[in-house]
């Protein structure tokens, strides 16, 4: 007995927008600023390499949206949730489509990824590749890390401080120990975004076998983590002001992320969780443009 091929309406335009889940750029730009100002705080600073960075970053955080859009949806896992739309578990297009948009992604990151280690230095092209491969097996493959509570660990390293440091070294040549806190401040927060989006998922992913650190954790702690990661972020801003005072800048994004925290602290579920995403999200642009302006002034 023959079965009759799905059938799949199509996406329009804004859909395949939304699918690329804008609310998580500023994961992809605040990085770039942030080692940019870490190499004009050095003395040094090129605009050209920071505009490829930024380029390199977000290909690869579109990329990771798709690919997790696809993988999840082949799984079954994006089913019932309460989040974005999503591309292939709404069944608005076939999945190898939102497959092939995923590696359209990478291929770009890909190619001014190259082009960004001529002008810099030769092996940060291995450091590309490993951050495509990190980005497809998040939730890719037979055995995705994300599915064993470790997709803040990569969002640390990958966004936080593979993107800062890499951005500083590629017009500086150097890594600095400012560098390094502000990697660190904007990996903890870029985490946190995640953290937030695992929280809001927990029902639905401990259900359908999707253990991420929040399922982990539990419900109670993971707003504990989440609430430790910003502050930290806050933290390692005062701390860094005492080699740069214009650095103070930084804390006119705490009232961003006081606001983000409020449904946390608050015990909001489901739905009431996405503007957490969102607005912590926009606390870390903020901070890393206020990081930026403090290096030009400094």
């Amino acid at each position: 007995m023959s079965t009759a091929p799905q059938e799949y309406p199509g996406a329009t335009p804004a859909q395949w927008l939304e699918g690329a889940r804008p609310h998580t750029w500023a994961n992809a730009f605040a990085p770039v600023m942030a080692g940019t100002a870490a190499a004009v705080f050095a003395g040094e600073g090129n605009a050209l390499r920071a505009v490829l960075a930024g380029i390199v970053a977000w290909a690869l955080i579109v990329g990771v949206n798709f690919a997790n859009d696809y993988s999840d949806g082949i799984r079954g896992t994006d089913d019932d949730r309460s989040g974005p739309l999503r591309l292939t578990g709404s069944g608005l297009v076939p999945p190898k489509m939102v497959k092939y948009a995923a590696f359209g992604s990478f291929a770009i990151a890909g190619v001014f990824g190259m082009l960004l280690s001529l002008l810099s230095a030769w092996w940060l092209v291995l450091v590309g590749a490993l951050c495509i491969a990190g980005a497809w097996f998040y939730t890719g493959g037979k055995n995705p890390y994300g599915y064993r509570g470790l997709g803040e660990v990569a969002v640390f390293v990958f966004f936080g401080l593979v993107a800062v440091l890499g951005t500083e070294f590629t017009q500086s040549g150097a890594v600095s120990l400012l560098g390094i806190g502000m990697a660190c401040a904007v990996g903890g927060l870029s985490s946190s975004v995640n953290l937030a989006n695992n929280l809001r998922d927990i029902p639905t992913d401990a259900e359908t076998g999707k253990i991420t650190l929040a399922v982990r954790l539990g419900d109670r702690r993971t707003r504990y983590v989440w609430l430790g990661l910003v502050i930290a972020a806050v933290v390692l801003t005062l701390a860094m002001s005492l080699q740069h005072i214009a650095i103070l800048l930084g804390l006119c994004a705490v009232p961003l992320l006081v606001l983000a925290a409020r449904p946390v602290i608050g015990g909001a579920q489901g739905k009431a969780l996405i503007p957490v995403l969102g607005m912590t999200g926009r606390g870390m642009l903020l901070w890393s443009v206020t990081m930026l302006l403090a290096a030009l002034i400094s």
